[in-house]
């Protein structure tokens, strides 16, 4: 399964699920003597997948006879690779089976579970895998019908869906035939064929070395997550409707959709729509709500480090729950990472499912996904077991939960239970900013600063969105508890108008201002953004520190995340105390505040920002006690050259 493009190096990541990133490559053939065959820095890898032993038999005989052939190639076992070292391979050959009901062996559940994310996540490009050179031989029973070989067929589709290059078709082998092992020779004897054809090629060995003094940036993004489908592609719906008041779980309120007369029943999440979530890796919840596991969790889990929230509020990633009570949006942004793969509408007139029911199901579903984190390579078991006890809840996976009409008492069963709560609206909703209970801290997005601007990055449904989004910037100043101004920059839409944003911050008057770069998502026909319009980490410092000075002593930069793009300004007078930062949470105080039912102020609540996660820290945000993993992309852009 090799090319004349062996020399260059393979590149994948899983994504799970936030902000920036880009990844240039240069890499450069070895020139050696023809005729010969060598070993690059990195051996090919020939991965077999098993639960009964046979692939392992056939990847044995495989490797026996590449390596009479003069092939110096790796031999491993699935359960003990780790997929995100793919993005270090040059070649890579898959001997994989089936097991019961079309599924992989458990062994390999986390290996094929995260190339298919990986192929679904729209943060990966389309061209994450143009230079990899792949292919699969498939081992199952034709007794099973549809599910025959359907691992293999799996890993096949989502590795060409990444770009990869398929240089010899899938090989369907059939136990029940009793020729497996000629056929995986003759699978093999093709394999030297194409080696010997390509290896010679302008003397040039293609597995030969990648140039160490490559000048890639990663810039991982943090919120947590898919091919560049169109919206008919993908049979997107669009379910916009009129204004009007959501109704209560005690009522039924008719209301016209399109000038059908509608009880207020029906589900938000169509068959269509929640195949589409799903293929992401979403958890659906009843008729409107999901869960998703982030994958900061998983790096954290990992020991790999958390997200800017672990360095600018203290958040735990490994025991954060990222869900949404509302998948429906009254925005259709063109940054957003779902391309609109979920509903849209301006009011609530679904059917409405019970707040604790919601809250039950997505601590369910969140703790099983943690625990079938369990055996992935690096996985510390400490960090699994608090995993399974989950502290803090993002509500900010997708779409807008301020819609939801029993918003208030789902955020009274997350607090109950010592769960805190970080919200994220659109601001297009001030009625229900004013009336939210209180929360950890609460995020408005602040996407433009003029009409004009707001209106070409968020796409609003409602008419009178520049009017919504004032009342509810103005709404904020109204809250006791920790307030944010979310600015996500776009180069070439809404990053250089700093006078502009600030006069936007002089109605909330938020507690903080979180700065970010977009996180690029591909172009589809909702979205022409491209890796130009992705600002690098310098420029979104930049523009912070201009903001601060904007803001004549009022607010300074207090910290940044450099591995997502982020930086973090706060007013002075609040949470710098004798020249120490309090940006940080004391989690149990907030809870006791709460229970208490007094009265109370974000100042309450927070706790000192450690050394590590000051701005200019030289640990750029990244908490020391974790092993920095970079991941390597490629993405399909005309900055590449850059």
């Amino acid at each position: 399964m090799v090319s004349s493009a062996l020399a260059s190096r393979v590149t994948l990541l899983a994504l799970l699920s936030a902000t920036t990133f880009y990844c240039f490559y240069k890499s450069r053939r070895l020139k050696l003597p023809s005729q010969k065959f060598a070993a690059s820095a990195r051996n090919p890898k020939l991965i077999y997948i098993t639960q009964t032993g046979t692939c392992k038999t056939l990847a044995h005989r495989l490797h026996k006879l590449l390596a009479s052939k003069g092939l110096v190639i790796d031999l491993i076992d699935v359960k003990d690779y780790e997929p995100e070292d793919l993005s270090k391979e040059n070649v890579v050959l898959i001997v994989a089976s089936t097991w019961e009901d079309g599924k992989p062996p458990p062994k390999a559940k986390f290996f094929a579970d995260w190339i298919e994310e990986s192929a679904n996540d729209f943060r990966v490009g389309s061209l994450l895998l143009s230079k990899l050179k792949y292919a699969v031989f498939g081992v199952g029973s034709g007794a099973y019908g549809e599910s025959f070989d359907v691992v293999a067929k799996g890993i096949s589709k989502k590795l060409k869906a990444l770009g990869a290059n398929e240089v010899l078709p899938l090989r369907e082998g059939d136990v029940d035939g009793g020729r497996l092992g000629k056929e995986v020779d003759a699978w093999g004897e093709k394999l030297i064929e194409i080696l010997k054809g390509v290896v010679q090629e302008n003397g040039v060995i293609a597995c030969g070395k990648l140039d160490d003094e490559s000048d890639a940036e990663f810039v991982d993004e943090s919120d947590d997550e898919d091919s560049e489908e169109s919206e008919e592609e993908m049979g997107v719906v669009d379910l916009e409707d009129i204004a009007g008041k959501g109704p209560s779980r005690n009522s039924k309120n008719v209301v016209q959709v399109n000038g059908v007369k509608t009880d207020g029943k029906k589900e938000m999440v169509t068959p269509v729509i929640r195949a589409n979530l799903v293929k992401q890796g979403y958890k659906i919840i009843g008729t409107h709500s999901g869960v998703k596991l982030c994958r900061w969790t998983k790096a954290q889990l990992r020991g790999r480090g958390g997200c800017y929230k672990h360095s600018f509020y203290g958040i735990e990633s490994h025991r954060c729950m990222e869900a949404t009570p509302s998948l429906a949006c009254a925005n259709k942004c063109v940054f957003c990472w779902r391309h609109h793969t979920n509903p849209v509408g301006k009011s609530w007139q679904w059917k409405m499912d019970d707040p604790v029911e919601i809250v039950n199901t997505a601590l369910d579903l969140h703790t099983k996904m943690i625990k079938q984190m369990k055996g992935v390579p690096g996985v510390l078991e400490e960090r699994l077991a608090e995993g399974l006890l989950p502290r803090h809840c993002a509500l900010s996976l997708v779409g807008e939960p301020i819609m939801y009409p029993e918003i208030n008492t789902l955020i009274d069963e997350l607090h109950q239970r010592r769960i805190s709560t970080f919200l994220v609206t659109n601001a297009q909703f001030p009625e229900k900013i004013k009336s939210l209970k209180p929360i950890t801290q609460l995020y408005v997005s602040v996407d433009a600063a003029t009409r004009d601007s707001l209106k070409a990055v968020d796409r609003p449904l409602f008419g009178d969105f520049w009017e919504r989004f004032l009342d509810s910037l103005t709404s904020l100043n109204e809250k006791h508890q920790r307030t944010v101004y979310r600015l996500t920059l776009v180069k070439g839409w809404n990053a250089e108008d700093v006078d502009g944003y600030f006069k936007l911050v002089s109605l909330g008057k938020p507690d903080f201002i979180e700065i970010k770069g977009v996180t690029y998502c591909g172009s589809t026909a909702t979205s022409k953004l491209t890796m130009e319009n992705v600002p690098w980490h310098a420029d979104v410092k930049a523009f912070s520190e201009a903001m601060a000075l904007r803001s004549e002593g009022e607010y300074e930069v207090a910290c940044e995340h450099e591995h997502s793009c982020c930086v973090l300004l706060a007013k002075v007078n609040k949470f710098k105390i004798n020249g120490q930062w309090f940006t940080w949470i004391d989690y149990e105080k907030f809870h006791n505040l709460v229970a208490s039912g007094e009265p109370f102020k974000s100042s309450d609540y927070m706790a000192p920002t450690p050394p590590w996660a000051v701005y200019g820290a030289v640990e750029g945000g990244f908490d020391p006690q974790y092993v920095r993993y970079r991941k390597e992309r490629n993405h399909k852009s005309k900055c590449q050259s850059t």
